[in-house]
Order: structure tokens, then C-alpha cells, then sequence
């Protein structure tokens, strides 16, 4: 009976000391420089608030015509110029220079931008994965709304070899509907009925920007509206 039962007990012991690392995420790394492009504004996410985290943790700078993007904690970058309203898109080209977490970052676009840099602010992002899909979010303050979660898009490419990916994501709208385009595709299209709410967005007017996760190293070029 004891002999059977130790092999059963080896196999929790060594369980309960890998779970940790099982579950792990990486934590938010910290890169000199701050918002350094005139003009911009940026606002980190609650959770790396709490740890502690500031804006001046990643590096926000022009590289030409272009952004370049060396970021610790999550969060949200624009220029409170950059508004629109009614029927319009907005896009830009996203390279990731390097996947080199176990589990792949985020960035995208958002629109629908109130009140950024407050505790009740609102947007709407789509963003994309080096593995090659996307997902669809509203923010109200603190509360999340996912429209998409994860989804697999034909049209991305997944990073390389060397973890490399670039994509251009970009968000359409007309008439009340935002379709979120990757590489020219359109990926998804949602209306008001799904993004506006108590605790979603009022509307789709508002400002635009860079939507980011931790710890990613980006060059964003083309990001403009039509």
C-alpha cells in the first residue's frame, strides 16, 4: 500500500513547486527615457499603478517619421490633437522587433478616447498578437468589456524565427460601425449596440492612439487618420 502511494505523492510534491513558474507572468521591466515626441501624452494601466510604475518606465521617441516603442508597463499613448469624429480610419504599420517573452504581447489602435487621463477614461482598442491573432476591448475606468477574445486572424502574420512580426492594423468606421482592418482585411466589424453602454462608450468620437502591452519593443510608422 505505502509503495503505491509514494509514487502519487512525488508527483504533488513536484506539482506544487513547479505550479508557480507554470503560472507566472513576466513582470513589467522599467526603460529610461519616458515621452520624449512633443505633443504626446501617456497613461499606464491600474495594476502597474499599484506596483509602483510611472509613464517615465518605458521610452517613447521619434525614429524618423516613424515611433518607436520601448515599453514596460502597459498603457496608452496619444497626442490630444489626434480626434475624430463621424465617419473616418484611422491606421498604422505595427513592427515588433522582438517576441522574446513565453507568451506573446499586444498592440493595436484605439479610438473612442474620453477623459484619458482620468479614473473614468473611455476607448475602444483592437490589437494583435505575434501568434497571430486579435482581440476587440472596451474600457470604462476600471471596467473591461472584451467583444473579441484571442480570435486567430488569415490575415496576420505571426512572428518569426528571430520573433519578428509586422502588421498594419487600422480601425474603419462609418455610420455608427467600427471595423477593425488587419493588413487590409477586415477582421471584424462591431456596431453601437456592442460598444456603447453604462459601462462601455457613448460614442465612437473622441481621440485616437497607440495601444500597448508591457514589455514590448515596436516601431509604429503610418499612423495617421483619413
Amino acid at each position: 500500500m505505502r509503495a503505491r502511494s509514494l509514487p502519487l505523492f512525488a508527483a504533488l510534491a513536484l506539482l506544487a513547486v513547479s505550479a508557480p513558474n507554470a503560472t507566472a507572468q513576466d513582470d513589467d521591466r522599467s526603460v529610461k527615457g519616458g515621452v520624449q515626441v512633443p505633443g504626446w501624452k501617456a497613461r499606464i494601466d491600474r495594476r502597474a499603478m499599484t506596483q509602483g510604475k510611472t509613464v517615465n518606465d518605458s521610452k517613447f521617441a521619434a525614429e524618423g517619421s516613424a515611433l518607436r516603442l520601448s515599453v514596460g508597463p502597459a498603457g496608452n499613448f496619444w497626442k490630444p490633437e489626434h480626434t475624430a469624429k463621424g465617419d473616418f480610419e484611422v491606421m498604422g504599420t505595427f513592427k515588433e522587433h522582438k517576441m522574446a517573452a513565453s507568451h506573446p504581447h499586444s498592440y493595436g489602435i484605439f479610438i473612442g478616447g474620453n477623459d484619458l487621463e482620468s479614473d473614468t477614461e473611455t476607448l475602444m482598442y483592437c490589437i494583435v498578437y505575434g501568434n497571430g491573432t486579435y482581440s476587440i476591448k472596451t474600457f470604462h475606468g476600471a471596467k473591461v468589456t472584451t467583444l473579441v477574445n484571442a480570435e486567430a486572424s488569415p490575415a496576420l502574420k505571426k512572428a518569426d524565427a528571430n520573433g519578428e512580426a509586422t502588421n498594419s492594423v487600422a480601425w474603419r468606421v462609418k455610420d455608427g460601425k467600427a471595423s477593425c482592418v488587419l493588413n487590409g482585411t477586415v477582421a471584424k466589424t462591431v456596431d453601437a449596440a456592442q460598444y456603447a453602454g453604462p459601462d462601455k462608450l457613448k460614442s465612437l468620437d473622441g481621440n485616437y492612439g497607440i495601444r500597448v502591452s508591457h514589455n514590448v519593443e515596436l516601431t509604429v510608422s503610418g499612423f495617421m487618420k483619413h
